[in-house]
């Protein structure tokens, strides 16, 4: 007996974790499948959405970095992994190598929007009041746009005919508000979503055509023919949908092809009417004519009804407050001479006051969340747990220097928090998690300018950490049309959801357009042969040397089955060994640890674990660091958990949004 007793000493204090080369041991439980309502499809059907679910005690960053090049995500310290074949909107995980990174005009047109805020050179549909708060200069200026902001409040805040400088800039900016009005018709289902839309254009009408326009339409200031574009598109996805017997329209024009209600006429109506329902426009009047969109300047159209002697003082008017209105925009500048100052500081994930409420603004104003939903609880639930274990930089260049973990990285203008990024710090890459913004910035697009400064840190820090080269931009998911702008970040690349390889996004886009589940990987070259051999049914089917953890134990697998013969489990670590992989299996320790408070008492009668061990464990049965004691019921072995059920808020992190 006491052999045996020197013998289980010996295991103890040679045990180790689950691995991670001394950066923290990972310890998960599980959750098992998960169905919940879909938020991005909005399927009627509230269990729609599929996945698999873990609960991460702590997480080593390698650990953590492997499950993502699987498909999985964290929220908080839910793991979670879609289901690819059944849930309703698969979802790819992408990624882009920053090196290879290369913008498109768009993406530079944003960052130049930036800097052109920065140095006060920016017309903006800005509040004066968020811009006084930008303004740390007291010193007057002639335009008295510090001392009379009263006057300053002009309601054609984009009145673009008086500054020969802003036409092309807020050309991009009702491009983008007719985007996103076409976007409110493809989730109201009136486009199909499986289609790539053109993105709208619009063109500023020269002093030299207004002359020509009838009386009363010389306020007309742009104007784009996205309807006809749209029409054109759903036209040529009509035809190609053809029935084989032969053309059912054949001797029909190729308008009356569509619909009545998808003619251009039609549509330009339509978008029209969604226009005039935000305020993206505000400052103009939208009217569709024909087909076309065409933007009214409101100050030019509501003088055309005055009298002389009322034109003469609003003609007056309107130029001293359009005066003030540029000064106002530029205030910070004009008065002080100084750039405004925009810091991007990285720091570890924690909980602060001032993040909290910008969260909250944000989801209230942009999400549109009942107040009742945000909580400081479900807030750090969801963006500042972490089970992630830190590690410090080593300056080896193994870590950068900021070290590996989640942390949140905050953008702040002349001292005003205006976004918050939650990213993860990983040995290959940065993942991005979440982005908040404030609401009043919307103009800067804050969430396409984070995630290009994030590519960039990526760059800058592969100095320092050689393995860093990667940027993941979470989940795509074709079949939601909101969630392709993250193709826009090129050349990308998807993780295919069998073989966990990864595709580069223009090979793989064919293969999406045609179904929603895809194993990307199955593609063929020019000889119409697979690239790839197909994968082993029986690849991750080994279980046995999956890594127990029961009762602070650590035992493989086919040692505890071998030990009591557990055939309830079975099926249980086989689903897990199936959705992480075998080696991390092996690495990560699947915990079935019993809740706090459970009676001790009913080990069989054995009054430690040392007790337990020497009774029902062989004496060459490897025990990986025990410590603690765990239940057993004496006719039917150890008492097993079953898969954990996850909380309300576990299920609401289940859902990423982002930007």
């Amino acid at each position: 007996m006491e052999l045996r007793s020197e013998m289980a000493a010996n295991r103890r204090s040679e045990a180790t974790g689950g691995g991670g080369g001394g950066r923290g041991e990972s310890v998960v439980e599980d959750c098992g499948r998960q169905e919940s309502s879909c938020g991005y499809c909005k399927s009627p059907n509230g269990s729609s959405s599929v996945s698999h679910g873990l609960i991460a005690e702590s997480l080593n960053v390698d650990d953590y970095q492997d499950l993502l090049d699987r498909g999985w995500r964290r929220s908080g310290s839910v793991l979670y992994k879609p289901d690819m074949s059944t849930t309703c909107c698969p979802s790819y995980t992408i990624r882009l190598k920053a090196a290879d990174f290369s913008p498109s005009k768009e993406q530079n047109r944003v960052c130049r929007r930036m800097e052109r805020f920065l140095d006060g050179t920016l017309d903006t549909k800005a509040k004066p009041e968020l811009l006084e708060d930008l303004n740390t200069s007291k010193v007057a200026c002639e335009c008295e746009c510090h001392g009379r902001s009263n006057l300053a409040t002009v309601e054609t805040s984009v009145d673009v005919e008086e500054d020969k400088n802003e036409p092309e800039q807020f050309m991009h900016y009702l491009s983008d508000a007719i985007d996103k009005a076409v976007q409110a018709c493809i989730e109201s289902e009136t486009f199909s979503a499986n289609l790539q839309l053109p993105k709208a254009s619009v063109k500023g009408v020269s002093p030299t055509k207004k002359k020509k326009l009838v009386k009363g339409l010389e306020n007309l200031s742009y104007t784009s023919n996205i309807a006809f574009q749209l029409a054109a598109t759903l036209r040529r996805a009509r035809s190609e949908k053809k029935d084989e017997k032969g053309s059912e329209f054949s001797g029909i024009s190729a308008e009356d092809q569509l619909p009545s209600e998808l003619t251009p006429r039609r549509i330009g109506e339509k978008l029209a009417r969604s226009l005039s329902q935000t305020d993206e426009t505000s400052g103009f009047l939208v009217q569709a004519c024909n087909g076309h969109l065409n933007f009214y300047s409101i100050a030019e159209h509501a003088s055309a009804d005055k009298t002389g002697e009322e034109k003469s003082l609003s003609k007056e008017s309107s130029t001293r407050n359009g005066n003030k209105r540029r000064c106002m925009v530029r205030c910070c500048n004009c008065c002080s001479g100084k750039r405004r100052k925009l810091e991007i500081l990285l720091k570890r994930s924690s909980f602060e006051r001032e993040e909290f409420e910008l969260y909250r603004r944000y989801q209230l104003k942009v999400h549109k969340d009942n107040p009742d939903d945000i909580t400081e609880e479900g807030y750090e639930s969801f963006l500042v747990d972490t089970p992630l274990v830190f590690v410090p930089s080593t300056g080896d260049g193994s870590v950068p220097p900021c070290g590996f973990g989640s942390f949140h990285q905050s953008y702040v203008i002349d001292g005003r928090l205006v976004a918050v990024g939650v990213v993860d710090i990983l040995p290959k890459c940065l993942s991005s998690k979440y982005l908040f913004w404030d609401p009043d910035f919307a103009f800067l697009s804050l969430g396409k300018y984070s995630a290009l400064k994030e590519i960039s840190w990526v760059k800058e820090n592969q100095v320092h950490c050689p393995s860093l080269q990667y940027y993941y931009l979470g989940y795509y998911i074709h079949s939601c049309s909101k969630m392709r702008y993250k193709a826009a970040y090129w050349p990308s690349e998807l993780l295919c959801p069998l073989r966990y390889s990864w595709v580069p996004f223009n090979v793989a886009k064919p293969q999406l357009d045609e179904r929603k589940y895809v194993v990307l990987s199955d593609y063929k070259d020019e000889d119409e042969k697979p690239v790839l051999p197909p994968v082993s049914e029986m690849e991750d089917r080994d279980i046995g040397k999956a890594l127990i953890g029961l009762r602070g134990s650590r035992l493989r697998y086919k040692d505890l089955q071998g030990a009591f013969g557990l055939v309830e489990l079975e099926a249980q670590v086989q689903r897990y060994v199936r959705v992480v992989g075998r080696e991390l299996s092996e690495r990560m320790v699947y915990s079935l640890e019993e809740e706090e408070g459970d009676d001790d008492d009913d080990a069989g009668g054995f009054a430690s674990v040392d007790g337990f061990f020497l009774e029902h464990v062989p004496a060459d049965c490897p025990v990986y660091a025990v410590a603690g004691q765990f239940s057993t019921d004496e006719a039917d072995g150890p008492v097993l958990p079953p898969p954990m059920e996850m909380q309300p808020e576990e299920q609401f992190a289940l859902r990423e949004w982002r930007m």
